[in-house]
C-alpha cells in the first residue's frame, strides 16, 4: 500500500536522526549534571557566598539545558534560527521593561563577589545603619539597632559609598569634654588620664590621646581618643561620658553649658 510505502521511507529517512537526538539528549542531560557539580565545587573552593552559589547553579542549569534541547531539536530536523531569534527579541523586551530590577540583580552579584560586606557586619549605607542579616540577589536586609528590619535594593547599595564598622577588629573612641576657663587644666587632664588608665577595656597600644584642642568661646576642649575592640566601642563610649561627668563633679572640675542673663530695667 502508498501510506506504507510512505511510512517506511520516512522511518527509514528520520529514524536514525531521532535515535541520534534521543541519545544526545540523555547523555547530554547527565554531561550537564556533571558540568554544574563541578562548578558547584569550585564555588565552594573559592569561598563564594551561599546565595551566589544557588543563583549561580540554577542559572548554569537553565542554560545548559536551553542550549542542549536547542541542539537536539536542530538535529531532528527544527528549524531553531528564528526561534532563537524570537527568544533574543523576548530577552530584550523584558530587559527594557526590568531595567531598575536588573541593576539590582548586577548590584547583588557584585556583592557578592567582591564581599565589601558580609552578614553580622554592622555597616551603614544609603542613609541606613544596621546589621547585615542576608544578602539576597536584588536586595540586602539590614536590623537596624531599634531592631527595624531595613530592605535596600543591591543597585543603589553597590554604587554608592559604604561605611563598613566590623572590617577592622579595632577602633577608636573620639571625645570632646569642656571645662571652665577658671579650672586648673593639668588637674582636669590628669583625671582624664585615670579614667582611660583604669578602663581595661581600653588599649594600650596604640596609646591614648589626651589634648587641649580648642580655646572655645565658654569653654577648654579636651579631645580624647582611646583605642578599644571594635565589640566595646559604644560599651566605652557611654561608661567614660558617665564616668568623666562624676569625676569632674567630684573633683570640683565645672563642664561649662550655654547661660543667658537678662536684666530687667524699669521704665521711669
Amino acid at each position: 500500500m502508498e501510506w506504507l510505502d510512505t511510512l517506511q521511507a520516512l522511518t527509514i529517512a528520520y529514524a536514525p536522526k531521532f535515535l541520534l537526538a534521543l541519545l544526545t539528549l540523555v547523555i547530554g542531560w547527565k554531561l550537564v549534571g556533571v558540568a554544574l557539580n563541578l562548578i558547584n565545587k569550585a564555588l565552594e573552593r573559592s569561598n563564594t557566598e551561599p546565595t551566589l552559589q544557588r543563583f549561580l547553579h540554577s542559572l548554569g542549569n537553565a542554560l545548559l539545558k536551553a542550549l542542549l534541547i536547542i541542539t537536539v531539536a536542530g538535529m531532528v530536523g527544527i528549524e531553531t534560527t528564528s526561534f532563537i531569534a524570537v527568544l533574543g527579541a523576548a530577552g530584550l523586551a523584558i530587559g527594557l521593561a526590568l531595567q531598575g530590577s536588573l541593576s539590582n540583580f548586577a548590584g547583588g552579584v557584585l556583592i557578592l563577589l567582591f564581599k565589601p560586606f558580609k552578614a553580622g557586619d554592622f555597616i551603614e549605607a544609603q542613609g541606613q545603619a544596621g546589621v547585615v542579616e542576608e544578602i539576597q540577589i536584588f536586595t540586602t536586609m539590614l536590623k537596624t539597632g531599634d531592631n527595624k528590619t531595613v530592605i535596600i535594593p543591591n543597585g543603589p547599595l553597590a554604587n554608592g559609598n559604604i561605611i563598613n564598622y566590623s572590617t577592622k577588629s579595632t577602633r577608636r573612641v573620639d571625645f570632646v569634654f569642656g571645662i571652665g576657663y577658671d579650672d586648673d587644666i593639668d588637674k582636669a587632664k590628669a583625671t582624664l588620664q585615670s579614667i582611660i588608665d583604669a578602663d581595661e577595656r581600653i588599649l594600650k597600644d596604640p596609646a591614648s590621646l589626651i589634648v587641649v584642642s580648642e580655646l572655645a568661646d565658654s569653654s577648654v576642649n579636651f579631645t580624647v581618643r582611646a583605642w578599644v575592640n571594635s565589640a566595646d566601642y559604644w560599651g566605652v563610649y557611654f561608661d567614660t561620658t558617665e564616668t568623666v561627668k562624676k569625676r569632674f563633679d567630684s573633683e570640683g572640675i565645672s563642664i561649662p553649658y550655654p547661660q543667658q542673663d537678662v536684666h530687667m530695667h524699669q521704665a521711669s
